[in-house]
């Protein structure tokens, strides 16, 4: 009898708490996601630029960058951000200080991928679209960057699903994303293993869309390129 009631009491959390924790995911852990994964792109793509430049400062500051990023933990970058920036008088919200952060890990680790995909396109190559009288900005754009994506677009793509979980940092500073909801709903239940698996169940929900949108995007990249 006890075990039935139990059980009626975590269906009727489930279910109450599933819609809720969803809505946070589609409000703010996805737009959070999509907007710090393109301007972490951008901030990328420049970085690497600036690592193949040839030009010794630009190089030694992307390095740097670079460096201090990907040495130091997401979560402390994130709580300098929110918690510590203010001490110097600069006050960013919980929503841009979690873009700000997250632009910049995207940023880091993604400029290895792209500089990589670059360099593993032939010289030969920049020799053709020179020989034609192209630019170094119109080679870049129409000969070796679209090569250079086909190549980075799985670990991209293994990056942006990362992202997604990584996500979940942000309630840290007090963004209401799906994990901060997650919390709330468990502060008042006090069923953390219910509840943390639910959202365990949601971010697996995204991360298996998002899979299968990756696998999508290789199939009409490889009939670009081998078309």
């Amino acid at each position: 009898m006890f075990a039935d009631e139990r059980m009626d009491q975590i269906f009727d959390i489930i279910v109450n708490s599933f819609f809720p924790m969803l809505k946070a995911g589609v409000a703010f852990t996805v737009p959070l996601t999509l907007v710090s994964f393109l301007l972490g792109l951008l901030l990328a793509l420049l970085t690497a630029l600036a690592r193949i430049s040839g030009i010794k400062l630009l190089d030694a500051v992307a390095r740097f960058y670079v460096w201090v990023i990907r040495g130091t933990p997401l979560l402390v970058q994130l709580f300098i951000i929110f918690y510590g920036l203010p001490s110097i008088g600069i006050t960013i919200g919980p929503l841009p200080a979690a873009i700000i952060g997250f632009t910049l890990s995207v940023g880091a680790y993604n400029s290895e991928i792209i500089r990589a995909a670059i360099l593993s396109i032939s010289k030969g190559q920049w020799e053709a679209a020179y020989s034609i009288g192209m630019s170094y900005p119109q080679a870049l754009k129409r000969i070796i960057l679209p090569q250079a994506t086909r190549v980075s677009v799985p670990p991209l793509a293994n990056s942006f699903i990362s992202l997604v979980k990584d996500t979940s940092l942000a309630a840290t500073i007090t963004v209401t994303e799906m994990f901060r909801v997650a919390q709330q709903i468990t502060a008042t239940t006090y069923e953390p293993l219910v509840l943390y698996c639910l959202a365990g169940f949601i971010y697996l929900i995204f991360s298996t869309v998002l899979s299968n949108a990756q696998g999508q995007m290789e199939k009409r990249l490889d009939r670009y390129v081998t078309g």
